[in-house]
């Protein structure tokens, strides 16, 4: 069949259903099963937000605590995968490394392949679990650090950090972290989301899907773009001189890393919380000329003309506060993939529950009835 139309990246088309998020990019308006993100952010935990996106309705009491003590039951890794860890290449890039630990995780479960949706779902909680645990395990070996074994009383952020560094967090880290989280669990059917459906659109296992995910978010185009928000804020000594930088960007028409989205034609909801906790954690931990330097290049951006109706995105203020919990640039990334396995998961079990492979045309623009040349005669 010829197709009809051609939307190069696909741009407008429509491949899918969904219950979990809603996104209105004229109005800024970001919603997770009809909730706005900025009441999930400032009252909800990543865990019951977690519950949301998979069951389309928030739990009640007995049933989070539920969720949570099932999550928990599966922050260990299997037997033996540390050391694998561990004996990877202490400068291997972390983004590679999750990528092939988590499909790695695929050869652990006696059924890998099963595809019905209860089992399904069964495997993303495995993954959503472990995946902070390789993280964690891989930054503390590169670092000549022994691997902390996760402790089941720590909610998922807690648990993280503490993996990670060796100590549990003070409760502002943690609720940035979890707010971090929440922000990033879901955002439509970005590049990656609509990976993951498309793998498991196959019949393939959630294992491929997830990791097929992952690979998608690595891209510069789509997952780092706060390291460029940070790349940017070392580069400019005080706060003083954010005027000067910002307006040689814009008078050179450079893009202004965490400013714009593909999607938002307003301020980022994403945005809106985070800054509140990236000022309170950057006065938390000393960072404030961090923020200082955030806050004043988002004011020379709203009064320039020439920035006109480009506001900051999630990325922006992530940096700031991802510094601030003392993770390394090259874990940023990574820590959108945590928080979005949430959402990469709840999308295969929509995918599974209504499935059709997707299989979309390509608009052939070569040559015909070209003949074939023998190799003498080339």
């Amino acid at each position: 069949m010829t197709a009809t139309m051609m939307s190069k990246g696909l741009e407008g088309v429509v491949a899918a259903e969904t219950r979990m998020s809603f996104i209105d990019g004229e109005k800024g308006v970001l919603e997770y099963v009809g909730i706005a993100i900025d009441d999930l952010a400032r009252n909800s935990s990543f865990e019951e937000t977690v519950f949301l996106l998979w069951n389309q309705r928030l739990p009640k009491r007995a049933e989070l605590d539920a969720f949570n003590k099932d999550l928990r039951a599966r922050y260990e890794l299997p037997t033996g995968m540390d050391q694998r860890i561990a004996s990877l290449p202490k400068d291997a890039q972390p983004m590679h490394m999750l990528r092939t630990m988590v499909s790695s995780l695929g050869m652990f479960d006696p059924s890998p392949n099963a595809v019905d949706v209860p089992t399904a779902r069964q495997k993303a909680l495995n993954i959503l679990a472990q995946a902070p645990a390789i993280v964690a395990a891989f930054d503390r070996s590169r670092r000549g650090l022994v691997y902390v074994n996760p402790d089941a009383s720590l909610s998922f952020a807690a648990n993280f950090l503490y993996m990670l560094n060796g100590q549990k967090p003070t409760p502002t880290m943690e609720r940035a972290f979890d707010a971090c989280m929440i922000l990033h669990a879901d955002h439509g059917l970005n590049n990656s989301t609509f990976t993951a459906r498309v793998i498991a659109s196959t019949l393939s296992d959630v294992y491929s899907a997830i990791t097929g995910a992952i690979g998608s978010l690595r891209g510069p185009l789509h997952g780092g773009a706060n390291e460029d928000v940070m790349r940017m804020l070392g580069e400019i000594p005080p706060a003083a001189d954010c005027e000067r930088f910002i307006q040689e960007k814009l008078a050179k028409k450079a893009k202004i890393a965490g400013f714009g989205h593909r999607v938002y034609k307003s301020y980022d909801p994403r945005a809106t919380y985070l800054k509140t906790l990236a000022k309170q954690l950057a006065t938390d931990t000393g960072n404030q000329e961090l923020y200082e330097k955030s806050n004043a290049i988002e004011q020379v951006m709203l009064r320039e003309k020439a920035a006109k109706g480009i506001y900051p995105n999630v990325d922006f203020y992530s940096a700031t506060t991802y510094h601030c919990i003392g993770l390394k640039l090259d874990l940023f990334t990574p820590m959108f993939a945590l928080s979005r396995i949430a959402g990469w998961a709840g999308h295969v079990l929509e995918q599974l529950a209504d499935n059709r492979l997707f299989r979309p045309d390509a608009e052939y623009v070569g040559p015909h009835g070209v003949g074939y040349v023998g190799m003498a005669e080339r």
